[in-house]
C-alpha cells in the first residue's frame, strides 16, 4: 500500500463511505481527536505494569473502532463499531484500578511520572475528542456507544494514571487555588 496518494492535496478527505469532505469537517476532527488520543497511549505504553499494558493495548484497538465508527457517515452492520461491552469493559478496568487507590479527597494535579503524565495528558486529549465528537452529534448521525466509549476512556485514564503515579511512590498533589 502506498502511503501518499496526493488526494488530500486540496484539503478534501475520504471517509469509509468513498464520499469526499472537507478536511476540517467535523466529522474528520473527530476521528483525528480520537487518532492523537490513541497516540497519545501509545507513548504511554509500556508503563512497567502489565495490567495497565495490556489495558492500554486493547483500548489503543478500541479507538481504531471508534475511529473507523465516525468515519463511516451510513454504517452497516457488519461495519466496525463501538459496541455497549466495549464501555462496560472500561468500566471493569475502572473498578478494578480503583480497587488498588486511596479515595480520591479532591481535585489533582496532573503530572506524575513520566508514564501518569502522559496518562494525564492522554486523558486531557479523550475530552477533547469527546467534545468534538457530541459536536458532531449535534448535526450527523453519531454512534451514541463511542460517545459514550470517549466518556468513560478519560474516567479509565484518569485512573490509569492515578495507579502508575501510585504504583511509582508518586504522591498526588491537590490543587491550591492561590
Amino acid at each position: 500500500m502506498k502511503i501518499y496518494t496526493g488526494r488530500g492535496d486540496e484539503g478534501m478527505t475520504d471517509l469509509r463511505d468513498m464520499s469526499r469532505v472537507s478536511k476540517t469537517s467535523a466529522r474528520i476532527e473527530a476521528y483525528g481527536t480520537v487518532d492523537e488520543a490513541n497516540a497519545l497511549v501509545g507513548t504511554a505504553r509500556p508503563t512497567g505494569y502489565g495490567d495497565v499494558d495490556e489495558w492500554l493495548g486493547a483500548i489503543q484497538n478500541h479507538l481504531h473502532v471508534v475511529q473507523a465508527d465516525f468515519a463511516n457517515p451510513d454504517p452497516d452492520e457488519d461495519d466496525p463499531q463501538v459496541r455497549a461491552d466495549h464501555v462496560d469493559q472500561l468500566e471493569s478496568w475502572i473498578d478494578e484500578a480503583t480497587a488498588e487507590l486511596d479515595p480520591l479527597q479532591s481535585f489533582i494535579l496532573p503530572g506524575g511520572s513520566e508514564a501518569g503524565a502522559t496518562l494525564h495528558h492522554a486523558r486531557a486529549v479523550s475530552r477533547r475528542a469527546e467534545r468534538r465528537a457530541v459536536a458532531l452529534a449535534a448535526d450527523e448521525s453519531v454512534n451514541e456507544e463511542a460517545i459514550a466509549y470517549l466518556n468513560r476512556l478519560s474516567d479509565a485514564l484518569f485512573t490509569f494514571a492515578r495507579l502508575v503515579n501510585a504504583r511509582d511512590g508518586v504522591p498526588e498533589e491537590a490543587p491550591s487555588y492561590e
